[in-house]
């Protein structure tokens, strides 16, 4: 079974450019990194620049309607555009 670590990156309130991401979880090598949270698109494009280099074997982006959908994969488990149901 995948193992999955979810990254909230929601502000409190309204978020500007210069607001920083909350800390990056704790991720098992190989992991599959889930970022969640209700957040401009920026937001997202500046965690994923910084989730592509930690440890994670893939990263996805969690959308309520779908599920998690991989945007980046070093891993034969995960490819892009696949769609996890978690």
């Amino acid at each position: 079974m995948a193992e999955y670590v979810w990254w909230g990156i929601q502000g409190e309130g309204v978020v500007t450019p210069s607001d920083p991401l909350p800390p990056m979880p704790k991720i098992p090598r190989g992991a599959l990194l889930v970022i969640t949270g209700r957040a401009p698109i920026w937001r997202y494009g500046l965690a994923i620049h910084k989730a592509h280099g930690s440890s994670a074997g893939a990263v996805a982006t969690f959308d309520p309607r779908l599920g998690a959908v991989v945007v980046i994969s070093h891993s034969p488990q995960w490819t892009e555009g696949q769609v996890i149901d978690i």
